[in-house]
C-alpha cells in the first residue's frame, strides 16, 4: 500500500512539474523562447533586461527543484540525497548562469546550441531525470 501511494504521488508531482511548465511559463519573462521558435539563425538577438530576465530564471528553477526534491524525497525517503540533490542543484545553478550569463554577454561566442542547451538545463526540471535513476543505481550498488 505504502509503495501505491508513493507511486501515485510521483505522478502528481510529475503533473505539477508539467503545470509548472505549461500554465506558469508564459507568466515568466523569457525574449529568448520566441527567438528560439523562430529563425534564430538569420535574426540577432532579442534585448534581454537581464535583472529581470535572471530573476524570472531563478523562480523558475526553485519551483522546478522544489518539486523535484519533492519527487526524490517521495521515491527514496533519504535525506543524505535531499541534501545531495539541494548541493548539486546549488551548484549546478550557479554554473550555469554563469555560464548563460557569459553566452549572453559576449553573443553566443561558440554558437547558439550552447546558449539553447544552457537555457533548457535551466528552464526544465530535466534533472530530476538524472538524478531518479543514479540515487536508484546507488541503492541497489549499496544493498549487494
Amino acid at each position: 500500500m505504502k509503495k501505491i501511494v508513493s507511486i501515485i504521488l510521483i505522478i502528481v508531482l510529475l503533473l505539477v512539474l508539467v503545470g509548472i511548465r505549461a500554465v506558469v511559463a508564459p507568466l515568466f519573462y523569457d525574449p529568448l523562447k520566441d527567438y528560439f521558435k523562430n529563425d534564430y539563425l538569420y535574426t540577432s538577438i532579442p534585448t534581454i533586461e537581464f535583472g529581470v530576465y535572471f530573476l524570472h530564471l531563478f523562480f523558475r528553477y526553485v519551483l522546478n527543484t522544489l518539486v523535484s526534491l519533492a519527487i526524490i524525497y517521495v521515491a527514496f525517503r533519504n535525506l543524505k540525497l535531499i541534501h545531495f540533490a539541494i548541493q548539486f542543484y546549488l551548484i549546478v545553478f550557479v554554473f550555469l548562469v554563469v555560464v548563460l550569463f557569459l553566452l549572453l554577454k559576449f553573443q553566443f561566442i561558440d554558437g547558439y546550441l550552447l546558449l539553447f542547451y544552457v537555457r533548457r538545463f535551466l528552464i526544465h526540471p530535466l534533472f530530476v531525470f538524472i538524478l531518479l535513476p543514479a540515487f536508484y543505481y546507488q541503492k541497489i550498488r549499496l544493498k549487494n
